[in-house]
C-alpha cells in the first residue's frame, strides 16, 4: 500500500480536507491514495482556547492549515514565523533538530508532518516553565 494509511479506533473522528469522517463501531484502515490529502486526527486536535504557549500556537497555526481555516500561503508564513521564534529560545541539539525538521515540513507545505514535529517540543517547553517558575 503506497499513501498516507489511517488505522482507526471505533468511533474516531478524522477531518479530512475539511469533512469529518467517523468511524463506526469497529476498527478500520483506510488507505487515502490521492497525495497532498490534509488529514488531522480530531483527538489530536488542539482547541483554541488551548493554545496558550508558543508552541502550541505555533502548532495550531499548522492545524488550521489542515483544517482549510487559513489560507495555505499565509498560514504558512505565519507557521514559519512562529517556528522561528520557538529557535530563539530552544538551544538543545535534540530540539534544534525537531525546529529544523518543522522548518523543512513548512517550507515543503506539509503542515501535517510541521504539526508532528513541533507537537514533540511541548513537554519540553513545559520543563522549560515549570523551572522558570521555581
Amino acid at each position: 500500500m503506497s499513501g498516507l494509511v489511517l488505522k482507526l479506533a471505533p468511533n474516531e473522528r478524522v477531518l479530512i480536507n475539511g469533512a469529518v469522517i467517523e468511524n463506526g463501531d469497529r476498527r478500520a484502515k483506510i488507505a487515502i491514495k490521492t497525495p497532498n490529502v490534509n488529514v488531522l486526527r480530531l483527538r489530536d486536535a488542539i482547541h483554541p482556547e488551548s493554545a496558550r504557549t508558543p508552541v502550541s500556537r505555533a502548532c495550531y497555526i499548522a492545524q488550521l492549515i489542515l483544517s482549510g481555516d487559513a489560507e495555505p500561503a499565509e498560514g504558512r508564513r505565519q507557521l514559519l514565523l512562529a517556528i522561528e521564534q520557538l529557535s530563539q529560545v530552544f538551544d538543545d541539539r535534540d530540539s534544534r533538530i525537531l525546529i529544523a525538521d518543522a522548518t523543512q515540513a513548512a517550507i515543503d507545505s506539509n503542515p501535517y508532518q510541521a504539526m508532528r514535529k513541533l507537537r514533540d517540543l511541548l513537554p519540553r517547553e513545559a520543563r522549560l516553565f515549570a523551572a522558570a517558575r521555581q
